[in-house]
């Protein structure tokens, strides 16, 4: 299998003892509407949006809560924020078809909503104050670091459980560790496992916040600290790197080259030596089963309602992956000419808020093959339709694996706008390669 394996050991001590339970029901835990409706109570978030602004500015009396240093705030272990939440897609069927896709298994869109209110959730847990029923704090997710799957399918009549905990935190920032399994036979199987980093800011969400600091307890649970802080020294090298403020390599750079010179038109050199012409930069031709990348990628538009809003009355973030997604998913699937499956969703940056309203226009394009896979860029942006400007929100980055060999994607390169296809190609292959890394 093409699959990585989720191993037990992997995962932090607190979580491996409900691993190795492996009971076939779960009672008494909460599911996902309660998690939504706790996020609700710890925030004091309107439930009619025409009440919307009152409550924000009722938020705005909670800056006296805030901590002025984060020494002031009590260390916490990583138990004190594990959070375990059931997905009752067996025992309760009445809710099944909103998980559900035509290939009758679970709609992944779904998940990833499921896994963005969690990991807020789990932070608010690691920040609970004994005496103050409402957060002053205001936490959201900045990043998907990555969630790998090992499986291919997630069953939509089985019981599924997540399991997470805050595994790495620096001054505003907690990074979130969380496990999906699903109730096969008596047992949870493990099915795919996420890092998010969410950040703290005040009650208007304007400045950022101090968190509890985290005390690990084992030797176990240090290296799990200590893969929290390798993975943000890990998000500042690949940021260094960004094609966006450097160079490529001397090997990408060549690769670039290649493919230009295999995509040369060489019937015309024959043609421009008789005629004494040169030959042109712009005479391309497509190699065998190939796919120019500006004929690989589609479009969507979305506007976004109050029923999208978040805590915070802004777009959940979950809704603008499970939209990103779903427009990866289809580009995947009509590129390839095959089901395609998701195998790993990485480098998701929140960058700007969405507001209720706004028009979001998506953009997805096919930016790596190899055999197989798949790897598929998504930019989200906002259009002001009164100053008529647009904004970058998202850039997210999905790789999928298809049933059948797919056509090779290939950039146009070295004229007009083309040189920015072949950045988006190197992009692709770099994203692609990192989540191999993890395979």
């Amino acid at each position: 299998s093409t699959y990585r394996l989720c191993i037990m050991k992997r995962l932090p001590s607190v979580l491996a003892r409900t691993l190795t339970s492996g009971t076939s029901g779960s009672p008494g835990l909460p599911d996902m509407s309660e998690v939504r409706s706790k996020l609700r109570d710890i925030v004091g978030a309107s439930t009619n949006w025409r009440d919307h602004v009152q409550a924000m500015q009722e938020r705005k009396a909670l800056h006296t809560l805030l901590a002025k240093r984060q020494e002031d705030l009590p260390p916490r272990k990583m138990k004190d924020s594990y959070l375990e939440v059931i997905l009752p897609l067996g025992s309760q069927p009445e809710i099944r078809e909103k998980y559900l896709n035509v290939h009758n298994s679970v709609r992944f869109g779904r998940i990833l909503e499921d896994l963005d209110s969690l990991g807020v959730l789990i932070c608010y847990t690691h920040t609970k104050q004994e005496m103050q029923p409402r957060s002053p704090l205001s936490i959201v997710t900045a990043l998907v670091d990555k969630i790998n799957l090992c499986q291919k399918i997630i069953h939509p009549d089985c019981d599924i459980k997540f399991t997470g905990n805050v595994s790495w935190v620096g001054k505003t920032s907690m990074e979130v560790k969380m496990h999906m399994l699903q109730l096969h036979d008596g047992d949870y199987s493990p099915v795919l496992d996420a890092t998010f980093v969410m950040v703290a800011r005040d009650p208007e969400n304007k400045r950022p916040a101090f968190v509890n600091p985290l005390i690990p307890e084992s030797p176990e649970e240090e290296e799990i600290f200590k893969q929290g802080e390798l993975n943000k020294l890990k998000r500042i090298d690949f940021n260094t790197a960004s094609l966006l403020k450097m160079a490529p390599t001397a090997e990408e750079r060549n690769i670039v080259h290649d493919i230009f010179l295999n995509t040369l038109d060489t019937r015309q050199e024959g043609e421009g030596y008789e005629r004494g012409k040169t030959v042109s930069f712009q005479s391309r031709k497509l190699p065998p089963n190939s796919v120019w990348m500006e004929d690989a990628k589609l479009k969507g538009l979305q506007i976004c309602h109050p029923e999208e809003r978040n805590i915070f009355n802004r777009i959940f973030g979950g809704f603008l992956m499970r939209k990103a997604f779903e427009l990866g998913w289809a580009i995947a699937c009509s590129y390839g000419g095959s089901r395609p499956f998701i195998v790993s969703v990485d480098d998701i940056m929140f960058q700007k808020p969405v507001e209720v309203g706004s028009l979001l226009l998506l953009s997805g394009q096919v930016c790596y093959t190899e055999k197989n896979y798949i790897q598929i860029r998504v930019h989200t942006e906002v259009y002001n339709a009164n100053t008529r400007e647009h904004h970058t929100t998202n850039v997210f980055h999905f790789t999928f694996v298809s049933e059948n060999e797919v056509p090779q994607v290939v950039p146009k390169t070295y004229g007009g706008k083309y040189p920015i296809k072949s950045m988006l190609y190197l992009d692709g292959k770099r994203h692609f390669t990192a989540v191999m890394k993890e395979i």
